[in-house]
């Protein structure tokens, strides 16, 4: 990516350099203004010679792409780019990531992603203050920490006359991208988020959640629209609690319908809805592993999203989510977790080869929250037998070390998984076990699964561990569902595994830990502060300086879009 210029560097040589010759003795004042004029013509001519004309124009940006990575923190960034420059066998052979191409073209800040009054944030809460430039609450989409609505990023881009789009592989009416298009007071208020987003009217909409667009009864859908998503092979479930066709809704305000890889290659105009699925998009591992699926993959929804969006002449503004980069890491899964990396990173390519020799476009890279709190980690687990090394500093004694500090062919062994954690319970689960509890794996059937899908040798034993129940001390029999009178069995911290049936994803995760070299310190979110990485025009990077917060983010990201029409600008106030 083009980058502009911070300034001359030789006017400030040249003043530091005057300095030092006003301190001498002139024998007439004639004598030192002489010097002082010609110090001043030598500034502007050594500055006029390195300035092409037109480069000194007032730095602006026309277009801004926020990238924002579900979970990936600082750890989950270092697995990316160990992967890809250590692993034996990495598919990146020797070249860069897409994030670590970001780094060298911009600057790398940290940031707390904090709400309002607590210390850990939730995705919903982090993308509302990352939209509106504001605290806001835990849960809350688009609202402030007050409670009001206030007007997103992409709603004040939509004012000034720029393209709009979103983007994400999980739903469009989840937590992160309806925040910058939706004002409710929860994110489990998906309907009604469906048709906040209608309201806002996105230039581009492209993601999974089919369903919360769908009318209760499917009656109400219209001939063409079941044929274009029975073309898709999507089912006409809706989540819907009325009759709104929000699909018919949208094609009232011009939208064009995709469901499909096929019908979204079709689209040469805004705007688009591309909805592929019911509810989230495929995982990266099965995404990966079926390349002729209807449903196109983030990488491809990013570079279609840039080709539409990038024909505006007032510029634009683009969300991208890797949104199951954290949904990986809640499950404690370190191979989708990876995998999940690998997917957002292919998005960002596109990003970044498209925004190549532009010096116009903003490119922000950041997460909204850290997840799980991966980490590698050694330990007493299979210590390497010592060896020999034929160094002289050696003195005739075995390299032997104590530990096992993980060798780097376990970043092959994770990326070799077959099925991330989640499928891989589904595709074993009964529809009743031998002791009836429906839905659950037996410990041969789970046994069997897990070694057919991960390179970790996994036992019966370990098996019958993952699927103890111990009783939920928070169930209240007045309120919950019976089921609810028991849950998976985690052996410590266990208030920190809060979504209960996953638990045994979690349980599963810490069996395999050992052999993984892989730790994990919860099933939720940590307030760990997380990278953002800036590329775009130098004068407007050094607006962007050391430790911030996500709502100051937020605020500088709004404050470069100006209303009068003309698109964004340098930063304001």
């Amino acid at each position: 990516m083009a980058t502009g210029r911070s300034g001359c560097r030789r006017f400030n040589l040249a003043a530091a350099t005057g300095r030092q010759l006003m301190r001498l003795r002139f024998s007439t004042p004639f004598s030192a203004l002489f010097f002082a004029l010609l110090l001043a013509l030598f500034s502007v001519l050594s500055c006029s010679a390195d300035i092409p004309a037109g480069e000194n124009k007032p730095a602006s940006v026309r277009n801004i792409i926020l990238l924002i990575g579900d979970g990936m923190g600082p750890a989950q960034f270092g697995l990316l780019e160990s992967y890809a420059r250590r692993a034996p066998n990495s598919i990146y052979q020797g070249r860069p990531t897409a994030v670590s191409q970001l780094m060298q073209q911009g600057k790398v800040l940290l940031s707390d992603t904090g709400p309002h009054d607590v210390l850990v944030t939730d995705s919903a809460c982090s993308a509302t203050q990352l939209a509106i430039g504001e605290a806001s609450g835990s849960e809350m989409i688009g609202l402030n920490a007050r409670g009001d609505s206030v007007e997103t990023i992409l709603q004040k881009a939509k004012r000034a006359g720029m393209r709009t789009g979103l983007v994400s592989d999980t739903r469009i009416t989840h937590a992160t991208p309806a925040a910058f298009a939706a004002h409710q007071p929860h994110r489990r208020f998906e309907n009604e988020i469906a048709a906040d987003l209608l309201t806002t009217a996105p230039d581009l909409m492209l993601s999974g959640g089919l369903r919360y667009f769908l009318p209760q009864d499917a009656a109400n859908i219209s001939t063409e629209q079941q044929k274009q998503i029975s073309a898709a092979q999507l089912t006409l479930k809706s989540k819907r609690t009325d009759q709104r066709n929000l699909l018919s809704e949208a094609q009232q305000q011009g939208y064009a319908l995709a469901f499909s890889r096929e019908q979204l290659a079709q689209q040469q105009h805004l705007p688009v809805l591309g909805l592929f699925a019911s509810s989230a998009m495929d995982d990266a591992i099965y995404a990966s592993q079926n390349p002729a699926s209807a449903q196109p993959d983030l990488n491809e929804l990013t570079r279609k999203a840039l080709q539409l969006l990038g024909a505006s002449e007032h510029g634009f503004f683009l969300m991208v989510e890797g949104g199951q980069i954290d949904w990986a890491a809640h499950n404690n899964d370190a191979g989708a977790l990876l995998h999940e990396l690998l997917r957002f990173d292919a998005a960002i390519q596109e990003v970044v080869n498209w925004a190549a020799d532009r010096d116009d476009t903003l490119v922000v890279l950041t997460a909204d929250h850290e997840t799980g709190g991966f980490g590698f980690s050694y330990s007493a687990h299979d210590v390497p037998a010592a060896r020999t090394l034929p160094g002289s500093g050696m003195r005739g004694q075995a390299f032997a070390p104590n530990y096992n500090f993980a060798p780097l062919s376990l970043l092959d062994r994770l990326y070799a998984q077959k099925k991330g954690y989640y499928r891989l319970w589904a595709d074993t689960s009964t529809d009743a076990s031998s002791d009836g509890q429906k839905g659950l794996p037996t410990a041969d059937s789970l046994m069997a699964e897990v070694n057919a899908a991960l390179d970790f040798p996994f036992s019966r034993t370990q098996a019958e561990r993952v699927l103890r129940r111990d009783p939920n001390p928070h169930f209240d029999p007045q309120t919950d569902d019976p089921a609810g009178a028991t849950q998976p069995h985690i052996e410590d911290f266990s208030d920190f595994y809060v979504y209960r049936e996953e638990r045994y994803l979690n349980a599963l995760a810490r069996e395999l830990a050992s052999a993984q070299s892989v730790v994990w310190s919860t099933g939720t979110h940590t307030a760990a502060p997380v990278p953002v990485v800036i590329s775009g025009p130098e004068p407007i990077l050094q607006n962007f300086q050391g430790f911030t917060q996500h709502a100051k983010l937020g605020h500088q990201l709004k404050a470069l879009i100006k209303t009068d029409g003309t698109g964004p600008t340098e930063l304001g106030d």
